[in-house]
């Protein structure tokens, strides 16, 4: 029988929290003098309240929590959290209506970046500030964090942890799951700290700078300009590749880097599946821009750069229009969609170590075919890939792409182009950002049905979990008593 308890209880400790951090945003709010004041505070101090009721529902410290109540944490954990944050953007009548704004709140807590704002920098800027914020929060995973820092709850942390992180990665940074969560956060707040910290250094203001560091170590891809970060000059625009780039790897890869164990971060295979692929997919994209568009050398090469890694890592910030660069790019740019970067970072997609897993699987196979007594088992970082973790994988491939079909026909059938429809789908699952079309680098979702922003909403919460965290909850067996 499902506890209802422990699931009211930390659903409400997440809404206390996000409240807290509304109301956090009113320092910019007051500093620039913009009219969100009144929406923040009504907005933090309703979902603060809201929170303390379900909070206070008492239960045990002994309470545990299996699968069942882990993987119903997580969901609706994540829809409270966005319907919650959707309060500001209504009150404030930023976005008025309730589909664009739950499309802009999922987006932020997904860290998709795909956005309904015409105008960014016309928009308060506390409720910037909370827009950015939330894609800080979605990032990590506010799960991890408050299995990190409310550990009073006295409920079990693994089955929130594995659920809301279902990749098929098993590094561990530290055996208990608590220590772990809090060195992810600390690595987290760190690296963000220094990146605004190097931003404001550099010529960013400060606002800007917080703003941007925010939603560069998310993976978002939020910006306060309307330009993107092509409003920002070349300097910055390569220190944002980096940071990217450091978003997109593996935090224990990134702990094990920190800690001076680099022979073991070159071992990881999917670091250097990684590195290759940004390596050549750069040279690729900039010799193909340096030959159709007349720009100089570097520009073509920071342009290809900045536009893989930031597909790559599902930032989705953007310097250029890349669908003006030539037909063969906008396909790479489109497979990019789906290509995601490594497990266990704040990216989206689908990540690089299960196309690697499948990719090598599939080269055994032939193997396999020339020699079918023969013992072939699959490794990877010179270790046995487990039958049961290889299936999980192919299943997640399958249903993924399954989902991504589906996602198109509904979205085309409500009113889409094609080629539109197909990269909203992919940039929503993938929590990437821009696609291609109506959707594309310098347009946004405006002008999306209102019921394909739903559609989009929900597929974009179902690519942050991974599928199957939400999608067990329509299984008969996932309510059955026994």
């Amino acid at each position: 029988m499902i506890n209802i308890q422990p699931i009211s209880n930390v659903i409400g400790v997440l809404l206390i929290l996000i409240g807290v951090l509304m109301l956090g945003c009113l320092p910019f709010s007051f500093y620039f003098g913009s009219e969100d004041v009144y929406a923040l505070t009504i907005s933090g101090f309703i979902t603060i309240g809201i929170g303390i009721a379900a909070w206070s529902f008492r239960f045990s410290s002994e309470a545990k929590v299996n699968k069942r109540e882990g993987y119903l944490i997580v969901t609706l954990g994540w829809v409270s959290m966005t319907l919650a944050g959707m309060l500001p953007y209504l009150i404030s009548g930023v976005i008025p209506t309730f589909a664009e704004a739950f499309f802009e709140s999922v987006s932020g807590f997904t860290t998709t970046g795909a956005s309904v704002l015409q105008d960014i920098e016309a928009a308060p800027k506390g409720i910037l500030f909370w827009r950015s914020m939330t894609q800080w929060v979605g990032g990590m995973g506010i799960i991890v964090l408050t299995v990190a820092l409310f550990p009073m709850l006295g409920i079990g942390g693994i089955e929130l942890f594995s659920a809301e992180a279902p990749g098929p990665t098993s590094d561990k940074i530290h055996p208990r799951i608590k220590e772990t969560a809090k060195r992810l956060w600390f690595i987290y707040f760190g690296l963000t700290v220094l990146l605004c910290l190097i931003f404001w250094s550099v010529g960013m203001n400060f606002y800007d700078a917080i703003n941007h560091a925010l939603t560069t170590m998310a993976t978002g891809g939020f910006s306060t300009k309307n330009a993107s970060m092509a409003f920002f000059p070349p300097h910055i625009q390569y220190i944002t590749i980096l940071f990217m780039f450091l978003a997109g790897v593996n935090y224990s890869v990134v702990y094990l880097g920190l800690t001076g164990k680099f022979k073991r971060v070159w071992a990881n295979e999917e670091f250097k599946t990684y590195v290759f692929l940004v390596v050549m997919l750069t040279v690729i994209v900039s010799m193909t821009i340096a030959s159709v568009l007349d720009i100089g050398t570097e520009k073509a090469f920071r342009d290809a750069l900045f536009q893989v890694v930031s597909l790559m890592t599902t930032t989705g910030f953007v310097t250029a229009d890349y669908t003006l660069w030539s037909e063969v790019i906008k396909i790479i740019c489109f497979a990019l969609l789906f290509v995601g970067a490594c497990a266990g970072s704040t990216a989206g997609g689908i990540k690089l170590i299960r196309h690697l897993v499948f990719f090598k699987n599939s080269l055994l196979e032939f193997k396999r075919i020339l020699h079918p007594r023969a013992m072939i088992r699959l490794k990877l970082n010179k270790q046995i890939v487990p039958a049961r973790v290889l299936t999980h994988i192919l299943v997640f491939l399958l249903v993924y792409i399954g989902t991504f079909f589906i996602g198109t026909l509904v979205v085309t059938s409500l009113g889409m182009d094609m080629i539109s429809a197909a990269s909203a789908a992919a940039t929503a699952l993938g929590n990437v950002g821009p696609g291609l079309g109506t959707v594309g680098p310098v347009n946004n979702f405006a002008d999306v049905p209102s019921t394909a922003k739903i559609v989009l909403s929900f597929l974009m919460l179902l690519g942050r979990l991974e599928l199957f965290s939400i999608l067990v909850l329509f299984t008969p067996s996932f309510w059955r008593l026994n």
